[in-house]
C-alpha cells in the first residue's frame, strides 16, 4: 500500500476542530452481545452495524470530495519508510474529516488511522495491537485516509480512502468508495458484498492459468527483494501480473469478480 498525506488550504481542516476521544471506565452502549453470521433485519445487532455501515460510506465519500477535489495532484510533505513511501497534504484532511464523522455518531468509539502509525510492518501490527489490548471500548474503526498516494501525487486515477470497523478484533464493516469512477464497494460480515447496492462475487476460475494476479510494489526494502521473486514464480503459470498502486481497489476489482 502506498499511503499519502496532503492538505489544501482550500479544504484543510483545522486540527483544533476534531472531535477526540476520551478515555472511558466503562464499555459503550453501542455494542453488541456477539457478532452476527445469518441475521434478522429487525434486530438491534442488525440495525446497528447498518447505521455503521451508512457512517462509514458517509464519512467515504465526503474523504472522496477531498480527493477530487486536490486531484491534479499534491507536493510531498514527508516520507515514512523511505523516499519512496510518501505522505502529502491530503491524507490528514481525509483522515480528519473521516474521523470527525465517525465520532460525530459513535463518540466511544476508538480509531486508527495512518497518523497514528509509524513506517514499517512492525510499527503497524504494534499499533493495532496496542489499540485492541488498550482500548476502553469493543469497536475499532481502522483508516487509510488514501489508498494509492504516489498514484494521487501523479494524478493517477486509482487511490481512494479505504475503511474498516472492527468489534471485539473482527472487521464487521467495510467500505472502500472508488471516488473517480464513483464505484462504492460496501460489507457488514455475513452478509456478502456489494458494488453501489448490487451483489458482487469473486470470479469463477478454477485454475492459475486463468487468473489475473494483482500484486503491488511495497517500498519496504525486504518486501522489495520479495516481490521479484513472486513475479518470477507466478508470471509463467498465471494469465499475466498487474500492479495497480492501490491495494484497496485490486481487492475491491478481485470481490467483484
Amino acid at each position: 500500500n502506498d499511503n499519502d498525506n496532503d492538505n489544501d488550504n482550500d479544504n484543510e481542516i483545522d486540527e483544533s476542530s476534531e472531535i477526540r476521544t476520551t478515555p472511558t471506565t466503562t464499555k459503550p452502549t453501542t455494542k453488541m452481545s456477539q457478532l452476527p453470521t445469518t441475521t434478522d433485519s429487525d434486530s438491534d445487532d442488525d440495525k446497528l452495524l447498518e447505521q455503521v455501515l451508512q457512517v462509514a460510506i458517509d464519512a467515504s465519500k465526503k474523504a472522496g470530495d477531498i480527493i477530487l477535489g486536490n486531484a491534479g495532484g499534491a507536493d510531498v510533505t514527508n516520507c515514512k519508510a523511505n523516499s519512496r513511501d510518501l505522505l502529502t497534504l491530503i491524507d490528514p484532511m481525509c483522515e480528519a474529516v473521516i474521523k470527525e464523522t465517525v465520532l460525530a455518531t459513535f463518540p466511544h468509539h476508538d480509531f486508527l488511522g495512518e497518523e497514528d502509525v509509524a513506517p514499517g510492518k512492525e510499527a503497524s501490527a504494534a499499533a493495532l495491537e496496542a489499540k485492541l489490548s488498550s482500548s476502553a471500548t469493543d469497536w475499532l474503526w481502522i483508516v487509510d485516509p488514501i489508498d494509492g498516494t504516489t498514484n494521487f501525487l501523479h494524478r493517477i486515477p486509482m487511490n481512494m480512502s479505504s475503511i474498516a470497523c472492527t468489534y471485539n478484533g473482527e472487521v464487521v464493516v467495510g467500505v472502500i468508495y472508488d471516488c473517480h469512477r464513483d464505484e462504492l464497494f460496501t460489507a457488514i460480515k455475513g452478509q456478502g458484498a456489494y458494488m453501489n447496492g448490487n451483489p458482487i462475487k469473486v470470479g469463477q476460475q478454477q485454475v492459475i492459468g486463468d487468473a489475473i494476479i494483482a500484486m503491488g510494489s511495497p517500498p519496504g526494502e525486504e518486501s522489495m527483494q520479495m516481490s521479484p521473486k513472486g513475479i518470477q514464480a507466478l508470471m509463467p503459470v498465471c494469465r499475466t501480473i498487474r500492479m495497480l498502486g492501490s491495494a484497496a481497489i485490486m481487492l475491491a476489482w478481485i470481490a467483484n469478480g
